[in-house]
């Protein structure tokens, strides 16, 4: 068993990067930058008095004045959840980096007994901390419950317990996702709100006032809407992919736990065996 684990110890890690597990807050910072370069470069690009500037950017807007438009607003919203649902790919795939790293012996007969757990907990013991490191942390916990009870039963409970907090804590982590995802179909539903009122108080303070102006405001109104529900549709496929990816990550650290750690443990312990601390 200890050749076994000592070719565990010697695979390979792999290579670290600032982009492994980024911080969110940067992400933040550089999410809201990019918005406004994009915002800039749209305005360079667009003719102002063309169909696509209205659009997107609301540049001749009767309400608001540039750049402090809806449209403006929901694409800085926009990027900032972009960013946070870079963070969490990004976390995703360093936690399903995890399985491959063989921290368990993965073959058909080998058997755990007490004396194995201790290096393996040692190697795990750096590789996770209170928000990231799905598999060694379920390692961990599951090899100091068996240390503390020899009890594969309750190792077991103890595992199922952490995956559901784990499972929960993924969930928590879409909180600010989801909330922008609802707040840019709400903004753009303000600014409808805005240009139907506008439009309404205009109509009736003059009776000479045209169709024509009217329509524009209206249709300044409905922009707000339709740039907001395209933009939110996008969030929530991108979300649903993300979130899939690090829930499967979660699931893929729970089998690898069960098959090759508590489906290996040996309960029994000889009369001199010596407790490891």
């Amino acid at each position: 068993m200890s050749d076994v684990l000592a070719r565990q110890s010697r695979s390979p890690e792999p290579e670290r990067s600032r982009w492994a597990v980024p911080d969110r807050r940067v992400v933040l910072v550089l999410a809201v930058l990019c918005a406004i370069c994009c915002i800039a470069l749209l305005t360079l690009l667009l003719n102002p008095d063309g169909r696509a500037a209205a659009l997107l950017l609301d540049r001749r807007s009767p309400h608001f004045v540039f750049p402090f438009t809806i449209q403006d607003f929901e694409h800085i919203f926009f990027f900032m959840a972009l960013g946070e649902l870079f963070v969490r790919w990004r976390v995703g795939e360093h936690e399903l980096a995890f399985v491959e790293r063989g921290f368990l012996p993965e073959d058909e007969s080998t058997v755990l007994q007490y004396s194995d757990l201790g290096p393996i907990r040692r190697r795990v013991a750096k590789e996770f901390d209170r928000e990231n490191g799905f598999l060694p942390s379920l390692i961990n916990l599951s090899i100091l419950q068996f240390q503390s009870s020899r009890s594969v039963d309750q190792t077991v409970a103890v595992m199922n317990s952490s995956l559901g907090l784990m499972e929960h804590r993924v969930d928590m982590r879409y909180g600010l996702v989801r909330y922008i995802a609802w707040l840019i179909p709400t903004l753009g539903f303000i600014g409808t709100v805005i240009g139907l009122g506008s439009s309404l108080a205009k109509a009736g303070a003059s009776a000479s006032i045209s169709v024509q102006a009217v329509a524009r405001m209206l249709a300044v109104g409905f922009d707000c809407t339709m740039v907001a529900l395209m933009e939110s549709a996008v969030l929530v496929f991108i979300l649903h992919v993300v979130q899939e990816k690090e829930e499967t990550s979660l699931n893929l650290a729970g089998d690898y736990t069960l098959r090759n750690l508590i489906n290996r443990l040996y309960a029994g312990r000889p009369a001199m065996e010596r407790v490891e601390t």
